[in-house]
């Protein structure tokens, strides 16, 4: 079976290496638009239902508060030497925030923090990229100049060897520097579905547990980092704040706390990049991540029990990065063709993939499984995928009245188990 070609817009993001006075310019530029976000949402949050005399409503909408903008950047001329592009992209993001609150799918709009929300965006027809040799390229930013990027990725172009930029995103990142992000459209060519299935078990001892019987685990130096975070933590309570010491101190906790994200993204865009060039369908547990990690602290009138231990756990699972290794197969799916299939997590952990039995305590500890009823004995975390592949492959033959999906059997999970593709290509002594 063979994936048609289709079209998406995928993001490519570098590091951006600006001269002081172009990081100086990105700081104004990011500062400006993050205080027209706030002056329009302030705006529309004080006369939103305010009607004019004679009845009719104001038009907050981005298109209407164009005008108003354009005659604020005419008598402010510190306002008025940062693209207008970015600003008018600003009003936009309000937009899409308010109409994400109507519909319920998000809080209300907040305020933009500096620090925190220090990003713009530009249109993709004001941005232009040209190669400067075969590691690095360079980036025109409206109103900044060209700005030199480390080259890791080059851009997918269009046959007449240009890349469609849809926009770009210019951030500073947590951990210090600034990085853009290129939206790029094009053209996913025809290429074969993968034949095999897969089951992943996500957990927080063992991150990633494969049916095939490999266990991907974090590097080690992820946890020697977590002690020197703590230390970090702990001087910068000390600080007062706003002064040069807590800023340099704050800048220390968030550089080792941005080494720990590269470092745990690396581990997901490799994992997932493998399982969806090897695998037509790929199976999860159908976890819910925000309630799983929320707070037990509880209330005044009703205190919650167990909070310390409850935090601890939440920074586990959040450390690993259970949702974002799910979103980057679900985007990487959509280029191979390929399924994502998510199950009922119940039971997973406590049914024996053997026999079927279900026993609590066949769980004998976190890392051992060894069943009650047939006695079978195998890593805790590789049973739980294995029936986590077997849900998912009972659901599509449900579903498609005894036609597996993508020809694959349920007696193929024999197979799975046997595979050593995984094991020989080491990814876990590439990631020590």
């Amino acid at each position: 079976m063979y994936f048609t070609k289709m079209q998406t817009i995928r993001g490519h993001v570098y590091t951006l290496k600006p001269s002081s006075e172009q990081e100086a310019l990105l700081a104004q530029t990011a500062g400006v638009v993050r205080l027209i976000y706030n002056l329009a949402r302030e705006q529309r949050r004080t006369w939103g239902r305010r009607p004019y005399a004679g009845g009719a409503h104001r038009n907050l909408g981005a298109m209407s508060m164009s005008g108003e903008l354009s005659a604020l950047r005419a008598s402010e001329p510190w306002i008025k030497a940062v693209s207008q592009t970015a600003q008018i992209q600003a009003l936009i993001d309000l937009d899409r925030a308010y109409a994400n609150f109507f519909e319920g799918r998000a809080g209300y709009p907040r305020a933009r923090q500096k620090w925190r929300d220090d990003s713009f965006r530009q249109a993709g027809r004001e941005i232009t990229v040209r190669r400067l040799n075969a590691k690095w390229s360079e980036v025109r930013i409206p109103k900044i100049g060209w700005v030199r990027y480390r080259d890791t990725r080059p851009l997918p172009a269009k046959k007449d060897g240009a890349a469609d930029i849809r926009n770009a995103t210019i951030s500073r990142r947590s951990g210090g520097g600034w990085q853009i992000s290129i939206a790029v459209r094009y053209e996913i060519e025809e290429r074969p579905i993968p034949a095999g299935a897969v089951g992943v078990d996500r957990g927080v001892a063992v991150p990633f547990a494969l049916s095939t019987g490999e266990m991907v685990h974090l590097p080690k130096a992820m946890r020697s980092r977590q002690a020197a975070q703590r230390r970090a933590q702990k001087v910068l309570s000390r600080r007062k704040r706003g002064s040069a010491r807590y800023a340099k101190a704050r800048a220390r906790l968030s550089a080792l706390k941005a080494r720990d994200a590269r470092a745990r993204a690396h581990v997901a865009h490799v994992l997932s990049w493998r399982l969806v060039k090897d695998f037509g369908l790929i199976a999860i547990e159908n976890l819910k991540i925000a309630n799983m990690t929320r707070s037990a602290r509880g209330t005044i009138e009703e205190p919650g029990s167990n909070v310390a231990q409850k935090a601890g756990l939440n920074r586990s699972i959040l450390n690993v990065g259970w949702y974002a290794f799910e979103r980057m197969l679900s985007y990487k799916l959509e280029e191979t063709g390929g399924v994502l299939s998510k199950v009922p997590a119940a039971y997973t952990s406590q049914t024996c993939a053997a026999c079927g039995h279900v026993d609590a305590r066949s769980r004998e500890s976190q890392a051992l499984f060894a069943c009650t009823a047939c006695g079978v004995t195998t890593n805790a975390d590789i049973n739980a995928a294995k029936n986590i592949l077997a849900r998912a492959l009972a659901r599509d033959e449900d579903r498609r009245g005894n036609t597996p999906l993508l020809d694959v059997e349920a007696s193929t999970l024999a197979a799975c188990e046997a595979s050593t593709r995984f094991r020989s290509k080491g990814l876990n002594a590439a990631l020590a």
